[in-house]
């Protein structure tokens, strides 16, 4: 569990590697000196930059800025400062223990992840909104479904019309589909969704189909969830557990040719798309249970945890369905997939489904981004389905990009993102709001959630 933190004020102005604890700008300025500036909307750094935040805000950006007095400085020599990633499939423990949840949002922190969409609600999450909004509890921004539509909790059309309802009244940002829904249950819920302006993301149910998605308006549709079956001929003909998670089974027989109608049908409905390819990459590939298990991020995980999703992943390679050569299928039709939504316009946004099976919460992000330029983005590409995209979504004008005016969520790097996509974890501190954290104060907090 996270201890409380105490936060430093007053601080006398000195480089940031004197100060331990996080650092805030309400009462004094916060200047990035001589820093390497990827402002994200446009592909390109702008070098030896100060930028000087204040209240929350970037103030001035520029080679002349002047901050106020007794202002923090943070050297950036050499440095590289860009907008803080935003995790659009997180999950945090729908459990009434705080503890946990602030575990969870520390790693995401830590990582440079200063926007979270929980994509599993409960009440508490309500309260954990508000607590991370307030300053009460340190975290990214945060933005929760409700309680999930399943097959399980939505057994009628009527009571997924009144589930809407309901969590549209509690206040939740999204609501979240989970597979189970039907042709009897799922229109009721598209349509009272649409009426009471709260989208739906997640899922597509097997029954439901990614065309009645689409046509339904998804917020965004994630997992590429109902993708594989659009594009595999004759899949209307099988049954559920033979098409297998998102299409497993028989990708191998996907008609690429079916893939621009798909894209088009997309972009047509400005449905947004969060691949979670770490998911397929790490443990739907045709790699064992071994080629993950010294990862160094499983010491935050409990070893139950680990045990679980080590077991998850070896039950899935020794399926009797399972092939290694139509697996490698699935990951690279799914590469495709997500290759051709950049190029047609499809607005992708970032995500990677964890704490989920091999995946971290935060350290995941990581993977998904070099994934995202394995399946053929540009690396500025991929940090702009983090950040710019994210942003549009969200209509936050003042967010994603670096420059006069737009918030101050912030990350510093070692190294340069644009020449090599893994740079992305040289982090050397996070700006959240009005919160300057050093690396020495991320390592000090993750240190405590070691398992």
């Amino acid at each position: 569990m996270i201890r409380r933190l105490i936060f430093i004020f007053g601080l006398m102005s000195a480089p940031v590697c004197f100060a331990q604890g996080p650092v805030s700008n309400v009462d004094r300025d916060i200047v990035f000196k001589s820093v390497n500036v990827i402002p994200m909307d446009r592909d390109a750094v702008l070098r030896d930059q100060t930028v000087v935040v204040r209240n929350g805000r970037i103030v001035s950006v520029g080679k002349d800025a002047a901050p106020g007095g007794d202002a923090l400085v943070v050297d950036g020599k050499g440095k590289y400062l860009v907008p803080g990633w935003s995790e659009m499939h997180a999950h945090v423990p729908a459990i009434d223990d705080f503890g946990p949840m602030k575990d969870v949002l520390t790693l995401y922190l830590a990582n440079g992840i200063t926007t979270i969409r929980g994509m599993l609600g409960n009440a508490r999450h309500l309260e954990l909104r508000e607590k991370v909004r307030s300053g009460e509890i340190l975290g990214p921004n945060f933005y929760t479904t409700g309680p999930a539509f399943s097959g399980q909790t939505v057994k009628t059309a009527a009571r997924g019309i009144e589930m809407v309802k309901e969590e549209k009244a509690a206040g939740y940002d999204y609501i979240k589909l989970l597979p189970g829904l039907t042709k009897e249950t799922f229109p009721g819920i598209a349509k009272t969704s649409r009426e009471l302006g709260i989208g739906m993301v997640g899922h597509v149910s097997f029954a439901v189909g990614v065309w009645a998605a689409i046509d339904a308006g998804y917020s965004s549709i994630d997992h590429l969830d109902g993708f594989v079956e659009a594009i595999v001929p004759g899949t209307d003909t099988l049954a559920e557990q033979e098409t297998g998670l998102f299409g497993t089974w028989i990708a191998y027989a996907a008609d690429t040719t079916r893939i621009p109608k798909l894209i088009k049908g997309l972009k047509d409905k400005n449905i947004r798309v969060v691949p979670t390819q770490a998911i397929a990459e790490r443990w739907l590939s045709p790699l064992p249970a071994s080629a993950y298990e010294n990862d160094p991020e499983w010491k935050y995980m409990t070893a139950d945890e680990k045990k679980n999703w080590l077991n998850a992943k070896s039950n899935y390679v020794n399926n009797p369905k399972f092939n290694r050569e139509r697996a490698e299928a699935f990951v690279n039709i799914r590469r495709k997939l997500i290759l051709a939504c950049q190029k047609g316009g499809v607005q992708l946004m970032l995500g990677c489904d964890a704490p989920q099976v091999l995946n971290v919460p935060g350290f995941a992000t990581h993977h998904e981004l070099k994934y995202l330029v394995d399946a053929g983005l540009t690396p500025y590409e991929a940090l702009k389905i983090g950040t710019v995209n994210v942003a549009d979504y969200l209509n936050k004008k003042d967010s994603g990009t670096i420059k006069t005016g737009n918030v101050s969520d912030l990350v510093l790097l070692a190294g340069n993102p644009l020449e090599n996509i893994g740079n992305t974890r040289t982090i050397e501190g996070v700006m959240i709001g009005t919160k300057w954290l050093p690396k020495a104060f991320l390592e000090s907090e993750l240190k405590k959630i070691e398992k």
